[in-house]
C-alpha cells in the first residue's frame, strides 16, 4: 500500500492576498478535519513556517527525524522539508505560515543575515518562562492577519514578523554563534547553488568555483558553520533529497538516479547504501511499513 508525499502549496488551505497565515493548532487540526486532510501524513511543504509551542507535549517529524513539542520549543519549518503532525493534538500554540519572498524580497541585507540565521537552526528553544515576552507580537500578528484592511498591512506584517524573530533571537538559550556576515552568506549561497545545480555537478569543487572562491575557502565555510566538510555537506544534502524523493512514491529508484544527477543507478544505489547501510528500496519499504504500522 502506497502513501504518496503530496507537495503542500501555500493557498492548498490559505486563501487572501497576502501570502503570510497566522493560526492556532487548534484552528489548523479542525481546518484539516472539515478538509479530510490527514496532517499525520507526511508531506512537502511549499513555502516556510514557523511552529511556537505554548502548552503541551507532542512530537514533530521533520525530514525523517523527530522533534520534541513542549513549551518554549520553537520550530522553524523550511521550503521543501517533508513533515508530519502527531495525530493527536496535544499541544496549544500557533503556526506562522508564509512565502520566503514576502519575508526577504524587501528588506535589509542584515535583517537578512538574521532571518537565514534562524531558518537554518532546526529547532530553538527560548524557555518556558519566556513565552510571555512573545505575546505583544503574536497578538499583533493575529489582529494584523484578521484585519481586512490591507492599506499597508504587508508592510506592518514584515516588520512585526522580523520583530518577532529578533526576539526569539534574543532569548534563545542555546545562544546562536555570531558568524562573520560575508562567510555566513557564501555558507548559504553555496547551499541555494546545491538545490539549482546538484543534478548537475555532485563535486563540491564545482561549487566553489560557481562561488568564485577557494575550494579551501569552502571547506573552511562549511567545517566552521555546517560542521562538516564542503563534500560531506554536499553529500548528505544529496541523501536527504534522496530521501524525500523515495518518500514520494512517485518514481522509480532508476528515476530517481537519473533525477538527482547520477549518471549510472548502480552509483546512486551505492551511494545510498554508503550512508544508509540499505538500498534506496529497502528504504522505501521500511518507510512504508513504518506509516502502516
Amino acid at each position: 500500500m502506497k502513501n504518496n508525499i503530496e507537495n503542500i502549496i501555500f493557498s492548498r488551505f490559505v486563501n487572501q492576498p497576502i501570502p503570510f497565515e497566522f493560526i492556532s493548532f487548534k484552528e489548523l487540526y479542525r481546518r484539516c478535519k472539515e478538509s479530510n486532510y490527514d496532517l499525520s501524513n507526511p508531506h512537502r511543504i511549499k513555502f516556510n513556517a514557523l511552529l511556537i509551542i505554548t502548552e503541551g507535549e507532542s512530537f514533530h517529524s521533520i525530514d525523517f527525524k523527530e522533534e520534541v513539542l513542549s513549551p518554549g520549543v520553537i520550530l522553524p519549518l523550511t521550503k521543501d522539508q517533508i513533515h508530519s503532525f502527531n495525530k493527536n493534538l496535544n499541544v496549544k500554540g500557533c503556526i506562522i505560515s508564509f512565502e520566503e519572498k514576502f519575508i526577504t524580497e524587501n528588506i535589509s541585507e542584515k535583517n537578512l543575515f538574521h532571518f537565514l540565521h534562524i531558518y537554518h537552526t532546526p529547532s530553538i528553544l527560548i524557555g518556558k518562562e519566556n513565552m510571555a515576552t512573545l505575546n505583544p507580537f503574536l497578538q499583533l500578528l493575529e489582529n494584523l492577519h484578521l484585519d481586512s484592511n490591507n492599506m499597508m498591512k504587508s508592510e506592518i506584517i514584515n516588520s512585526t514578523f522580523m520583530a518577532l524573530l529578533f526576539q526569539i533571537k534574543r532569548l534563545s538559550i542555546y545562544q546562536h554563534k555570531t558568524f562573520e556576515s560575508q562567510r555566513f552568506k557564501d555558507f548559504i549561497q553555496f547551499k541555494q547553488l546545491i538545490t539549482e545545480y546538484y543534478h548537475e555537478s555532485h563535486n563540491a569543487k564545482d561549487y566553489a568555483k560557481k562561488l568564485n572562491v577557494s575550494y579551501k575557502y569552502l571547506n573552511d565555510v562549511c567545517k566552521q558553520i555546517g560542521y562538516k566538510t564542503a563534500k560531506a555537506f554536499l553529500d548528505s544534502w544529496l541523501l536527504l533529497e534522496a530521501k524525500r524523493n523515495i518518500s514520494e512514491n512517485q518514481y522509480t529508484s532508476q528515476e530517481i538516479a537519473y533525477k538527482m544527477g547520477f549518471k549510472e543507478p548502480s552509483n546512486f544505489n551505492r551511494f545510498f547504501k554508503k550512508f544508509t547501510n540499505q538500498t534506496p528500496n529497502q528504504f522505501q519499504q521500511n518507510l512504508e511499513k513504518t506509516t502502516l504500522g
